[in-house]
C-alpha cells in the first residue's frame, strides 16, 4: 500500500460530503472510513496536523476505478456506491442535498454502464432490511430498472440519467411506510391508505424544498402512479399529460415490486414477473423493452438444468434461452465444492425451469460468481 500524507489532497474534501478515501494514521490505523463526513475545517486541520494518510490508490476517481477494474471487483464497488446513495437519501434535509445525490448517482450510472448483467443481477437479489432500508432498496432497484430500460430505448444520456434519478427518488416520502407494509400481515390503515395516496404530492414537496427545480423530474415524480387510461392517482392523468419519465417510472416500479417479497406473499420467479408484465401491458413499447432487457433468465436468477443441476445465472448469454450459469449443486442436489460454468447452449445443460432461491443452500459470494462471468 502506497500511501501519501493528508495534507497533499486536501482541496478534494468537501465538508460536508463523504469523504473520497479512507484516511489512516501514521501508523496505517484506519481513521476515518470512505464516505464519513467532515462538518467543520477544524475536524480536517486536526486530521492533517497529526500526520494523516491516504492510500494513492484510493485517489483514483470513482470514474477511473469503475472503468479499471476487473469484473469481480466491481461488486465491492457497488456496494460502496449504493450505500453512499442511500446515505444521501437518509439526508434530504441536508443543505447540499441536490449536489451530493448528483454525486452519488455518478458512479451508480457508471456501474449500470459498465456492467448491466452485474446491476440485473443486483435488482434480483433480495435481502433488504426492514423498515427504511426496504424503501431504499426498492427504489435503488426501481432506479437501475428505469436506467436499464431507457438505454435499451435509446434515451439521450441526461435523459436515462434523469429516469434513474425520478425512480429513485420518487417514494422518497414513504421509504419506511414501504418497509412496514411489506412486513405488515394486515391490510393497510385507513392512515396508512391515505399515506399511500398522498405520497407523490410528498415527495414533490421534499425534494422541492432539497433544491430540486429540474421541472421534468418533478412532473414525473408527482405522476408516477398515473396510469395511461387515467385510472391512476393523484389526479387520474392520461397518456397525453403524464409524460415518458413517469410512464418509464411506473413499470419499473411494477416490474420491481413483483420481484420483492412481502410477508404475505413470495417473490414471483423472474420469468413469470416478465409474463405478466408483458400480458398486463401488451404492444406498449416501454415494456416490450423492459422484457427484452431482463429476458426469461436473468442474471441473479436461480434455474434448474434439463441434467437436474441448479445454479444461478451470472450472464446473459448469446440468446434469452442461454444464459451463462454457475452450477453450484450436482445433478442429485449435492453442493459443488465451488461454482462451475456450465454453457447452457448445449443441450445437455440447457435450462429446465427457473427455481426459488430457496431451492439451493448454497451461497457463494458475488465476487466469486461475477468471476465465472
Amino acid at each position: 500500500m502506497q500511501l501519501a500524507a493528508l495534507a497533499t489532497v486536501k482541496n478534494r474534501i468537501v465538508l460536508g460530503r463523504p469523504l473520497p478515501f479512507n484516511v489512516r494514521s501514521a501508523d496505517h490505523t484506519l481513521l476515518l472510513a470512505r464516505g464519513h463526513r467532515l462538518e467543520s475545517a477544524e475536524q480536517l486541520q486536526a486530521l492533517v496536523a497529526r500526520g494523516a494518510l491516504v492510500d494513492v490508490a484510493e485517489l483514483l476517481s470513482a470514474r477511473e476505478q469503475i472503468r479499471h477494474a476487473p469484473r469481480a471487483q466491481l461488486a465491492a464497488l457497488w456496494r460502496e456506491h449504493s450505500a453512499q446513495v442511500g446515505q444521501v437519501m437518509r439526508q434530504t434535509d441536508h443543505p447540499s442535498f441536490r449536489a451530493a445525490l448528483d454525486e452519488a448517482a455518478a458512479p451508480m450510472l457508471q456501474l449500470v454502464e459498465r456492467d448491466p448483467d452485474l446491476a440485473i443481477f443486483q435488482v434480483m437479489r433480495e435481502g433488504a432490511n426492514p423498515d427504511t432500508d426496504y424503501g431504499l432498496g426498492r427504489s435503488l432497484h426501481c432506479a437501475v430498472t428505469s436506467l436499464l430500460v431507457a438505454q435499451r430505448l435509446a434515451w439521450a444520456p441526461e435523459d436515462a440519467a434523469r429516469a434513474f434519478k425520478v425512480a429513485l427518488t420518487m417514494n422518497l416520502s414513504m421509504l419506511e411506510l414501504q418497509g412496514q407494509l411489506a412486513r405488515q400481515r394486515t391490510p393497510p390503515t385507513p392512515e396508512q391508505r391515505s399515506d399511500l395516496r398522498t405520497h407523490p404530492m410528498r415527495s414533490v414537496i421534499m425534494l422541492e424544498m432539497a433544491g430540486v427545480n429540474d421541472a421534468d423530474w418533478l412532473h414525473a415524480v408527482l405522476h408516477h402512479h398515473e396510469c395511461d387510461d387515467g385510472s391512476g392517482y393523484p389526479s387520474g392523468a392520461t397518456t397525453s399529460t403524464i409524460g415518458d419519465l413517469a410512464a418509464l417510472a411506473r413499470r419499473a416500479d411494477l416490474y420491481t415490486a413483483k420481484l420483492a417479497s412481502r410477508s404475505t406473499r413470495d417473490a414471483l420467479h423472474a420469468d413469470l414477473a416478465g409474463r405478466q408484465m408483458f400480458m398486463q401491458d401488451p404492444g406498449h413499447p416501454m415494456t416490450a423493452a423492459l422484457v427484452r432487457e431482463f429476458g426469461i433468465y436473468p442474471p441473479g436468477c436461480h434455474v434448474r438444468l434439463v441434467s437436474g443441476e441448479v445454479g444461478i445465472v451470472v450472464a446473459r448469454g448469446p440468446t434469452i434461452t442461454t444464459p451463462i450459469v454457475a452450477c453450484l449443486t450436482n445433478p442429485r442436489g449435492a453442493p459443488l465444492p465451488a461454482p462451475l460454468r456450465v454453457d447452457t447452449s448445449d443441450r445437455k445443460h440447457a435450462v429446465e425451469a427457473v427455481v426459488g432461491e430457496g431451492s439451493v443452500n448454497v451461497r457463494p459470494s458475488l465476487e466469486t460468481l461475477l468471476a465465472l462471468g
